[in-house]
């Protein structure tokens, strides 16, 4: 993505550049800061680098169980490293270890289902960057199979089998990405417009997946969940 933004900003640096779902603007380079974006790029951050710690918490809840968690997370990835950091800080507190399993390239897949099965984990958390994501369906797969509680942030994992995903709502970016846009159209420089946060966050549960674990959903979660996957 940075590579990506830099070879766009060397084609124009007046053209404004509106970018959506950037887990971390700053730490990827693709901002100076997020009150201050300077240049001629702004956008709407996923926020996904600061979600560790609730997801951990919602996964506790759901499973209490949980002493040891998995966290598939790519090394190249800036935020992903982050997302790692973030859960290795939060976990203490929830009486939880994490067990870090780098995959940054999709054939490392084969040694990262090895390693779950040699140290089978109570839960595995799941940063939905690459190549997890390309490989979400034989992940989520995998997991069920080996009866592994799997949480991630994309409603599309939960779709793919996740058991439960906790993340902001990715079609509701588009529209605040219309919205900046529109007032750097009416005059407003990208380098003045701080770069969004998400405004939607979703809770979605995968009933399906519960079943096949053999996990009862606390009435307390699916109360707060905004969509239940049958």
């Amino acid at each position: 993505l940075k590579r990506f933004i830099e070879s766009v900003e060397k084609a124009t640096g007046t053209i404004p550049i509106v970018f959506i779902a950037v887990a971390d603007p700053v730490g990827s380079g693709v901002v100076t800061s997020l009150a201050r974006p300077g240049a001629n790029v702004t956008g709407i951050s996923s926020q996904l680098a600061d979600l560790a710690g609730k997801q951990l918490q919602l996964l506790k809840e759901l499973v209490p169980r949980t002493l040891r968690v998995a966290v598939l997370w790519n090394p190249a990835n800036v935020a992903s490293a982050q997302v790692l950091r973030d859960a290795e800080v939060i976990a203490p507190s929830l009486g939880i270890r994490i067990i870090p399993l780098g995959m940054p390239n999709p054939a490392d897949v084969t040694a990262v289902f090895s390693a779950l099965t040699r140290d089978r984990p109570d839960a595995v958390l799941v940063h939905p960057t690459a190549p997890m994501w390309e490989l979400r369906m034989r992940i989520m797969e995998f997991a069920t199979t080996n009866r592994l509680p799997t949480m991630t942030a994309n409603r599309e994992m939960a779709r793919a089998g996740a058991l439960m995903t906790y993340g902001p709502d990715f079609q509701d970016q588009p529209r605040q990405a219309v919205r900046l846009m529109d007032r750097i159209l009416k005059g407003a420089k990208p380098a003045d417009l701080p770069v969004e946060q998400p405004t939607k966050f979703e809770l979605v549960i995968n009933l399906k997946t519960a079943r096949a674990l053999g996990l009862t959903i606390p009435p307390s979660l699916l109360l707060r969940a905004d969509e239940i996957i049958e």
